[in-house]
């Protein structure tokens, strides 16, 4: 017999073939439609900034875990991939090589590594580094390479405002919403993506394609991304109802900026979420709603990102408060 000690914990016993590495590509699988239309709309540009993303998330990871933290190497299980994609997804095209890099250190080794590694970090890693490169680079983290249409074509040769920016502004300076409608693109076009903004956040379609997938395998559940959009449609809506001239409708703020890459692909992050149906709700109506006051009264036109981290502080409290229940404890029945 083998002398290595066998550990037997207390029921429920679950058997599952699932693994968190067979998780991380069923969420690379999603992301393709949403990336395959920036390689449309942004070209070789989109493959640039994704590819660096990607590569130097590896590579961080692996030089921090073979010779700082001297730990098993993890790159194999996905989630700095994962991390390298959703970083990718929230640049603007054209961003130099070297601050993706900055992005990307800052992921993995601050927001990450420095926490544990997967599993044990507090705040989604992506989202850390795009806000760091936000708030250190915000002139080349706010430089929208434009979609222009050129025959067959289309060109990032110029640079313009994303849908939410040029509301604020215009706002700002006492243009109403009807004097602007001329330059906010269409429905149409904010859903299918051939916009302005950050390469992996302007196609509604494909972005939603991607998340019904996560719903179908079961790697996410419904319960933020329905009451985040819900929550956002809601209070838009009544800034809207009340006054159309000054807010934009609930249709714009859902389909620009990064409000379904948000809800599908970063608030749902299995670390950094609630672990009960009920917080995930209290969750992601927090994000929905920081998100709208960002957008509406902050200095920033998105806010999505911030909303998240923001929300993400508060996991251990709400997951402290909403606490499932324990296997075998006793049920109370009221008696009629």
């Amino acid at each position: 017999m083998s002398d290595q000690p066998i550990i037997v914990s207390a029921s429920p016993h679950v058997h599952s073939d699932r693994t968190s590495k067979k998780l991380m590509y069923d969420v690379v699988i999603a992301l393709i439609p949403a990336f395959l239309v920036s390689l449309y709309v942004f070209g070789l540009q989109a493959l640039l900034v994704t590819g660096v993303a990607v590569l130097s998330c590896l590579l961080i990871e692996y030089l921090i875990q073979r010779y700082i933290l001297k730990s098993a190497v993890t790159i194999g299980d996905g989630s700095a991939l994962i991390t390298g994609l959703l970083l990718a997804f929230n640049l603007p095209a054209g961003l130099p090589v070297w601050m993706i890099v900055v992005g990307s250190l800052v992921a993995i080794g601050i927001a990450k590594l420095s926490f544990g590694g997967l599993g044990y970090n507090i705040f989604n890693p992506a989202l850390v580094g795009r806000v760091f490169l936000l708030v250190s680079f915000p002139v080349q983290m706010t430089l929208w390479p434009t979609a222009v249409e050129n025959n067959t074509t289309l060109v990032d040769a110029v640079t313009g405002a994303t849908t939410l920016g040029l509301i604020k502004e215009g706002v700002q300076f006492g243009q109403t919403i009807t004097e602007l409608s001329p330059q906010i693109p269409s429905v149409t076009s904010m859903f299918l993506g051939i916009t302005t903004g950050s390469i992996g956040e302007m196609s509604a379609l494909a972005l939603l394609l991607g998340g019904l997938y996560l719903l179908y395998r079961k790697v996410i559940s419904w319960h933020i991304p329905v009451a985040l959009l819900g929550t956002m449609a809601l209070m838009t809506g009544i800034f809207w109802y009340v006054d159309p001239e000054h807010y934009a409708n609930p249709l714009i703020h859902l389909l620009s900026g990064g409000a379904v890459l948000g809800a599908f692909f970063m608030a749902t992050d299995l670390v950094t979420s609630p672990v009960t149906k009920k917080g995930m709700v209290i969750f992601a109506i927090g994000i929905g709603v920081i998100t709208v006051v960002i957008r509406l009264f902050g200095s920033y036109p998105e806010g999505i990102s911030f909303a998240i981290l923001i929300m993400n502080a508060f996991v251990p409290l709400i997951n402290s408060y909403f606490k499932p229940r324990r296997f075998g404890s006793k049920i109370k029945v009221k008696m009629v």
